[in-house]
């Protein structure tokens, strides 16, 4: 049987996972990665993305809107600011959250009047939710959102 390493995954509203896995397909802020037991300690903040668990009964999926990942020879603990297994990501989940993002952006936009950083940053976090939505089949275009 192939190695395993334990993957636990919260956010701040519950536990989403705790189970063994053969590998843990991370969306870092610095590029994806794949974790595997014997993986080198590592740190990682997470953009915006889709988590990935394969374990022996098949592969787990998780929409991760940020957060941290702790890497090490036998284990991942992922803190995800905000997190939802990939059935419970709707169209209608998924409007919100991109409403939430362009509210972001326009309130970045006034504080900072355009200053480098912080507008940045919601505009990143825009095209990593609509990369997201295009990747799992939902419709960023579905609302208008200005």
């Amino acid at each position: 049987m192939a190695e395993t390493l334990q993957f636990d995954l919260v956010s701040p509203e519950r536990r989403l996972a705790s189970v063994e896995a053969s590998e843990v397909q991370i969306p870092g802020a610095d590029g994806d990665l794949t974790a595997m037991a014997g993986h080198a300690p590592t740190i990682t903040t997470l953009r915006p993305g889709v988590l990935r668990i394969v374990r022996s009964g098949g592969t787990d999926e998780f929409v991760v809107l940020g957060g941290f990942a702790e890497i090490t020879a036998t284990s991942v603990s992922v803190l995800a600011e905000s997190a939802l297994p990939r059935g419970e990501m709707t169209q209608e989940v998924f409007n919100g959250l991109m409403a939430d993002a362009h509210a972001e952006m326009s309130k970045a936009k006034d504080v900072f009047k355009n200053e480098p950083g912080p507008v940045d940053d919601a505009a990143k976090l825009i095209a990593d939710m609509v990369a997201i939505g295009t990747h799992i089949g939902l419709d960023p275009k579905q609302s208008n959102f200005g």
